[in-house]
C-alpha cells in the first residue's frame, strides 16, 4: 500500500512535468493512405490534458505521417461538427483545465454531445475515446455509458504482469494471454503483428458484451480508488482496451493514455509510450487507427 501511494504520488508530480518526446520518429516510410486521406477531429475543446499540439503530438505527426489529415476541434459536439469527419479522437478530456483540483471529475462533455456523438458513430463515424487513470475516467464516464461501456474510474495495477517496481506499468503479451488476438492486433501483415503492448497506469474497462477485449486484464488485476485507498477492487475479466463496432460505426476505448504518446516525464526526462525501447506501442497507434478508418476489417 504505501510503495502504491509513493509511486502515485511520484506520478501525480510528474504529470505537470510530461512534454512531447519532439525528437522521437514519427516517419512512416509507407503510408496506410497515399490518397483519400481519411479526415480526423482531434478534439481539443474538453479541457483536455492531451493536445495535438501538445503532449500528444507525437501521435498526431505519426498519423498523419500516415497519411490522416488531422484537424483540432474547439467546438461542442454537433451533427454538423462531426459530419466531415471519418475519425474522432478524444484523449483524457476533463471537467476542468486543473487536473488536481474536485471539478476536473465533473463530466466533461453535455448529453447533447453524448447523443451527437453516438449518432455520428451509428451513421459510419469511427471514435477513439482514450480515458487515463483518476480523474479522467469519472469526466468520461458520461460518454462511455452513452456507448454501452463502463469505466473503473481509479487506477489499475496488477503486480504479477508489470513492470518491476512499477505494478501500475501493465505488459500485454502474447505469452502472458493477455494481447488477445484481434484485427488491431494482428495487423495487415507479419511486420504489423503486435507481441507486447506496455500501458503506463491507467484505469479498467469493461465494453458492451458484443464487444472484443483487446487488451485483457488478469485475474491477479485490481483497482485502486484513488491514491490514498486501501481497498483493492478486483478486475478479472475487464480490460484496458476495448473495441466495438455500433451501427454502421466503429469505436475503440482506451484505458491509458500514455501508451500512445511519446513523452519525457519528471526531472530526469523519463520516457513514457511509443519512445520506450522493447515495445509496440507504435504500431499498436498505427493498426487502432487503420481498424477505426476500416483499413483492417
Amino acid at each position: 500500500m504505501i510503495r502504491f501511494f509513493l509511486f502515485v504520488t511520484a506520478i501525480g508530480a510528474a504529470s505537470a512535468q510530461q512534454v512531447a518526446d519532439l525528437k522521437f520518429d514519427t516517419t512512416v516510410a509507407h503510408p496506410a493512405y497515399a490518397k483519400k486521406n481519411p479526415a480526423v477531429l482531434f478534439d481539443e475543446a474538453h479541457h483536455n490534458f492531451h493536445k495535438a499540439d501538445g503532449r500528444y503530438k507525437p501521435f498526431a505527426n505519426l498519423i498523419s505521417s500516415d497519411g490522416y489529415r488531422v484537424t483540432p476541434n474547439r467546438e461542442a459536439f454537433r451533427a454538423e461538427t462531426l459530419k466531415p469527419y471519418r475519425v474522432l479522437v478524444i484523449a483524457n478530456a476533463l471537467g476542468s483545465e486543473n487536473m488536481g483540483g474536485p471539478e476536473a471529475s465533473k463530466p466533461a462533455f453535455t448529453p447533447e454531445e453524448c447523443a451527437a456523438v453516438r449518432a455520428w458513430i451509428e451513421r459510419g463515424g469511427s471514435l477513439l475515446l482514450i480515458a487515463d487513470h483518476a480523474p479522467m475516467g469519472a469526466s468520461n464516464q458520461i460518454l462511455a455509458h452513452a456507448l454501452g461501456v463502463t469505466m473503473g474510474e481509479g487506477y489499475t495495477l496488477d503486480p504479477q504482469h508489470s513492470q518491476e517496481g512499477a505494478p501500475s506499468t501493465l505488459i500485454f503479451t502474447r505469452e502472458n494471454g493477455l494481447l488477445a488476438k484481434h484485427p488491431i492486433t494482428e495487423g495487415r501483415n507479419a511486420e504489423e503483428r503486435l507481441s507486447k503492448v506496455v500501458a503506463f497506469t491507467g484505469q479498467s474497462l469493461k465494453g458492451p458484451a458484443d464487444g472484443a477485449t483487446v487488451l485483457k486484464l488478469a485475474d491477479s488485476a485490481f483497482d485502486y480508488a484513488d491514491r490514498t485507498s486501501t481497498e483493492q477492487r478486483p478486475v478479472a475479466g475487464h480490460a484496458q482496451c476495448v473495441a466495438f463496432r455500433l451501427g454502421k460505426g466503429r469505436v475503440v476505448v482506451l484505458g491509458e493514455a500514455a501508451m500512445l504518446s511519446a513523452q519525457l516525464g519528471g526531472p530526469n526526462q523519463r520516457p513514457m509510450g511509443m519512445n520506450v525501447p522493447g515495445n509496440d506501442d507504435r504500431q499498436f497507434a498505427l493498426n487502432l487507427m487503420h481498424w477505426l478508418s476500416g483499413l483492417l476489417k
